[in-house]
């Protein structure tokens, strides 16, 4: 008989050691199908991409030798495409009536005039007739006004711009900001907002020969002011015509002639000759501008000599730009590197070649492609390009050297938790 206390009947203990083993045996099936699964899905690691190119480089052969003039101060450059820097003083000089250029800068900043517009009109009143008089008998560049005379912004600006009108400049200045002296005031705000830091205007005209500034802050606003269509426009015509005097002529003779599209003379004792130039160009099929500045030019007639040395100027550094290799067929920009350590370079696949000349400093950028864990020989790695305009950029891809393999099965289960 057996007693009250004795352990389960023998027949059980095997049953649940069947059970445990059916249960470890399920759980080491679970655990090899999650390994399995964790093998076939994990996410392979991308390939390490590092620059190895330089930020910037300079565009290959010799510099070119441009046509400085002898005197004074120059600044000329391509917009968009680099400047060839600027020659004899830094200095901050009078620029006559190259002020007028910052005055209808600002009265188109304040008054914009589109195509075919004739913007607002200026009605003529005795003090405007009488100043007229006045500046001419000292000399100065007008045009003739009468009372009751109406005089639009187009009109006025052509006045002021072609034949070079002290008066109209005195007449802008009240019909923008109410006188001349609050006028300056945005004249000069307009200057430091283009970082034209050299200069100051005493006057809306460059009369005064307290107006002054440099060459290559007056480079600043050939580029600002020619961006502006009303502007651009009236400083390419050869001439105009106004209702009291009938035709004036563009005192900057260059216009219409190789090239040459404005922009504004300026001429006194003080100042010298002046003259801001712009060129149309075209290289490799595309459209550029050659804006440059010359001051001080004293070594015959002002305007003359102003209008000669501008021209060399600027027919020399047209004549130096040109596409230019920046970097060779198979240059190294990029190394490539897998999991296990292989590395390999990425090349640009053909020449990267950008608008300029010999010694322009140009950036260079390398921009990769999606993230990838393989790599096959000659496969497109990034896009390699040189900086600019539009009119000046190009690109070029950069290809693997060689083969680089995703992980192994090794690293994957290294890498399995």
């Amino acid at each position: 008989m057996a007693s009250a206390g004795s352990s389960s009947p023998p027949e059980q203990r095997p049953r649940r050691s069947t059970r445990l083993a059916a249960v470890a045996a399920l759980a080491l099936a679970l655990l090899i199908g999650a390994c399995a699964w964790r093998l076939i899905t994990q996410a392979p690691p991308a390939l390490v991409i590092h620059r190895t190119l330089a930020s910037y480089v300079r565009l290959e052969g010799p510099r070119p030798v441009l046509a400085w003039p002898p005197e004074g101060e120059a600044a000329v450059e391509v917009e968009g495409v680099g400047s060839f820097g600027v020659s004899g003083s830094t200095a901050a000089v009078p620029i006559a009536s190259l002020a007028k250029v910052m005055t209808a800068y600002v009265t188109l900043l304040e008054h914009p005039l589109a195509a075919g517009s004739a913007g607002f009109v200026m009605v003529v009143d005795r003090a405007d007739a009488e100043e007229q008089r006045a500046r001419a008998e000292l000399g100065e560049s007008t045009v003739p006004v009468s009372i009751g005379e109406h005089i639009s912004e187009r009109q006025a600006l052509q006045a002021l711009l072609l034949p070079s009108a002290n008066n109209i400049a005195a007449m802008l200045a009240d019909e923008d900001a109410g006188g001349v002296a609050a006028f300056l005031a945005r004249m000069n705000a307009a200057a430091r907002g283009l970082g034209m830091s050299s200069t100051t205007y005493t006057d809306p005209s460059g009369f005064d020969r307290a107006t002054v500034s440099t060459a290559a802050d007056q480079l600043k606003l050939a580029a600002a002011a020619m961006s502006v269509p009303a502007f651009a426009a009236t400083v390419d015509e050869s001439s105009a015509a106004l209702p009291l005097v009938g035709a004036i002529a563009n005192y900057a003779s260059l216009v219409g002639r190789d090239g040459y599209v404005g922009v504004k003379t300026g001429s006194d004792r003080a100042a010298g000759g002046c003259f801001m130039f712009a060129k149309r160009i075209t290289v490799a099929g595309r459209p550029l501008t050659v804006l440059g500045v010359v001051l001080s030019q004293r070594g015959g007639p002002l305007i003359a000599t102003a209008l000669g040395s501008a021209q060399r100027l600027g027919d020399s550094a047209a004549g130096a730009v040109r596409l230019v290799t920046a970097l060779p067929r198979g240059e190294s920009v990029l190394t490539v590197t897998a999991s296990n350590g292989r590395h390999t370079s990425a090349v640009t696949s053909g020449t990267l070649q950008r608008i300029g000349w010999p010694g322009l400093q140009v950036a260079l950028a390398v921009t990769p492609g999606p993230a990838i864990s393989r790599l096959r020989a000659g496969e497109r790695v990034a896009r390699v390009s040189v900086g600019g305009t539009a009119a000046a950029r190009s690109a070029v891809p950069a290809v693997a050297g060689g083969a680089l393999a995703g992980p192994s099965l090794g690293w994957r289960l290294r890498h399995l938790l």
